[in-house]
């Protein structure tokens, strides 16, 4: 990788939350997309990042366990303080 490319990479991270969230300029949106379609390190990271914020926000679903096999898990993982009523 090249000084100039290393120094891309690292202005591009820079804006990367500010990108995701549509914050930037489009001038500098477009100097980032061009980046982008060059660089596969740096798509990697925007994708990985994008899905984490997904993840994030996605909705949890609580599964139905019985409680007998939740207090077995629980003590099986040294999670009994979690086992107490609040």
């Amino acid at each position: 990788m090249t000084e100039h490319a290393h120094t891309d990479c690292e202005k591009m991270l820079g804006f990367l939350s500010e990108y995701i969230d549509g914050g930037l300029n489009p001038e500098l949106c477009q100097e980032i997309e061009k980046h982008l379609a060059g660089c596969e390190n740096c798509r990697v990271v925007l994708n990985t990042t994008k899905r984490t914020i997904d993840l994030v926000h996605a909705p949890v679903e609580k599964p139905d366990l019985p409680e007998d096999v939740r207090a077995r898990l629980f003590k099986r993982l040294n999670l009994d303080d979690y086992l107490k009523p609040k």
